[in-house]
């Protein structure tokens, strides 16, 4: 699995992560689940879920926001996040036609968890892949969800390098006309002494191939048609979404988390995303520093960074974002589908003929 920096290329300022993924967060862990077959309907779907605590955290909340890009698309629980600020794990994300049963199986996985809960409105979010995958076959099950929650508890037993590209929710996904999925990066951001993390991780389904940058380099208008063909169906580039999920253990709160939400648009245009009338743009962001018990019903004490203090977390965003997108890309195999649909992998060898040192 090749990432952008394997192929020479950096983005930003900041100092990744150690693993220059979401997980560098204390206590996220990211877990997929894949589902591949050809018969008797193809399928080219899966799960991605993002654990927001520790398995032994879970009675406890998070500080949370949501930000709408452009709304074509679907988050469940996000009236609720926007309402309260605060957010219970995992956030889930998938295809389109299959955000209810993300969403009830991690009902069910929360009522398992505490047989006492009576009320859980987690966050599911989707994007669609009904190019690739016969998305009506309806191909998930509540099994695959409960796989992926599995994968996510045992990643954050053992960490490791978080799959990217034709994975999970990620699976059949296209982005800039390419081969795109599941992407994630991270940043270390020194405020007054502190070092603080911020990852993110997308889930890329968007984009016309002549938007697409690198450094402001039109990365797609320099690669052959001829070549390396787009996806058959023009309307892919303007019907696509993506959701990007920010984790970050910096003192935010609520209204906080939400402006750094915000600023996933600013990693998304860098890389040529536009916010298309067809496009589901959906970032939800989460700080792991606070938390708050579940049925906590006296006051709590909590820590707040400055909002003055907030500028170098916002750069930090953008750039792991924009990152993101890219090992997106970059991870991300030829595919053939639905119908024998084929779309393409970025090609390595033309992208890194771009750069500038070349």
């Amino acid at each position: 699995m090749a990432r952008l920096r394997d192929l020479g290329f950096t983005i930003g300022n900041y100092p990744t992560g150690k693993r220059n993924a979401i997980d560098d967060v204390g206590g996220v862990s990211v877990g997929h689940h894949t589902v591949v077959r050809d018969e008797p309907r193809v399928a080219r779907t899966g799960v991605t879920v993002v654990n927001t605590r520790p398995a032994d955290q879970r009675e406890l909340l998070c500080y949370g926001g949501i930000h709408s890009f452009n709304g074509n698309g679907e988050m469940t629980g996000s009236h609720w996040l926007d309402e309260s600020g605060l957010l219970s794990g995992p956030i889930g994300i998938t295809n389109t036609h299959q955000v209810g049963l993300v969403r009830d199986t991690l009902v069910a996985a929360e009522a398992q968890r505490d047989p006492h809960a009576a009320w859980c409105l987690p966050v599911v979010g989707e994007t669609y892949d009904g190019f690739l995958n016969d998305i009506e076959a309806f191909h998930l099950t509540a099994d695959d969800v409960w796989a992926a929650l599995a994968d996510a508890d045992s990643n954050a037993r053992d960490p490791g390098p978080v799959a990217e590209g034709n994975v999970g929710g990620g699976t059949g996904m296209v982005c800039h006309e390419f081969k795109g999925g599941i992407g994630t990066s991270s940043r270390l951001v020194e405020i007054d002494d502190n070092t603080y993390i911020v990852g993110t991780l997308v889930q890329a389904n968007y984009g016309s191939r002549h938007l697409l940058r690198l450094g402001g380099l039109a990365v797609g208008t320099h690669i052959d048609e001829s070549v390396v063909p787009p996806p058959t169906d023009p309307t892919v580039a303007h019907s696509g979404s993506i959701i990007v999920v920010i984790a970050t253990d910096a003192p935010l709160l609520a209204d906080q988390c939400k402006r750094l939400a915000r600023r996933a648009t600013v990693g998304l245009a860098r890389v040529g995303g536009t916010g298309s009338n067809g496009s589901g743009d959906i970032f939800v962001a989460f700080s792991t520093h606070n938390r708050i018990p579940l049925n906590a019903t006296t006051p709590q004490n909590v820590i707040t960074m400055p909002a003055a203090r907030m500028t170098p977390l916002f750069d930090a965003t953008a750039e792991a974002v924009e990152e993101s997108i890219w090992n997106a890309l970059c991870a991300a195999e030829t595919m053939t589908g639905h119908r024998g649909r084929i779309v393409h992998a970025l090609p390595h060898d033309r992208l890194i003929a771009l750069r500038p040192s070349n």
